[in-house]
């Protein structure tokens, strides 16, 4: 079989050519990365639990009319998605203050924020991705004024889906971020949610022990990674309902 060409390789996942004009396979690596790839591992399962996650969830989006980029799992790492060009950006929905946030405005880790609060940063990894603003984002191009409105409608519609799915297993979504990318079918454009959708992009606290279920366990050394995104696959169905950590999940299809 022939090598398939590699797209794009970022710190957590490859983009190889898909079958299709149009298409990508997005394969989902075990390596872990915090502080702007300034801490690094490869943590066992981590691809496969990740590939899974964003598997139901983006279904989850597709049931419910939000547009995004998954057609269907190829496999235990690996979906096949549709092509698109990603806006430069990262966008982040908070609904409780936590991380940047909470040290920004000198605010209690896990206070409720008024109403959830889009904020962007601009994607790349030699700056750090800094947070810009609209103004920002207007002046250099990025995106245009139409495509933000659409952007932040986008963005809260998957705020809604996720909270609520994450609050029916007890569990608080305490921010997130995603991606945005645009498709063209002739000249008519539209916006799709891109990338993934996991315990990697997400802050997710325990809502009855306030445990944490996400990245920050490897950022702040908090225990064992795929133990949490196991336990957050677990009680999503992902996983069956008797699993414990396991390094190489068995999972339901």
């Amino acid at each position: 079989m022939a090598r398939r060409k590699k797209i794009y390789e970022g710190k957590a996942k490859i983009l190889y050519e898909g079958p299709e004009p149009g298409t990508l396979i997005q394969y989902f690596k075990d390596d872990a990365t915090a502080f702007n790839a300034q801490k690094k591992a490869t943590i066992e399962g981590k691809g496969v639990l990740n590939n899974r996650l964003s598997e139901f969830f983006m279904t989850g989006l597709t049931n419910i009319g939000i547009p995004n980029h998954f057609i269907r799992r190829i496999n235990m790492r690996e979906q096949l998605i549709r092509q698109c060009e990603i806006i430069p950006l990262e966008v982040i929905v908070r609904n409780f203050a936590a991380g940047s946030i909470a040290k920004r405005l000198g605010l209690d880790e896990g206070t409720p924020l008024p109403r959830p609060v889009v904020e962007y940063s601009y994607k790349n990894d030699a700056l750090g991705d800094p947070m810009v603003s609209e103004e920002y984002i207007l002046a250099f191009g990025w995106a245009s004024q139409q495509d933000l409105d659409d952007i932040v409608s986008l963005a809260l519609r998957v705020n809604d889906f996720l909270s609520g799915v994450f609050y029916a297993v007890g569990i608080k979504l305490v921010d997130f971020k995603i991606e945005i990318g645009r498709i063209w079918d002739g000249d008519f454009m539209r916006l799709i949610v891109a990338d993934e959708i996991s315990p990697d992009s997400c802050r997710l606290w325990d809502i009855r022990t306030g445990q944490k279920l996400d990245k920050d366990v490897f950022r702040n050394d908090l225990g064992n990674l795929t133990e949490a995104y196991t336990e957050v696959a677990r009680r999503l169905g992902v996983l069956p309902t008797q699993a414990t950590h396991v390094n190489k999940p068995t999972l339901i299809n």
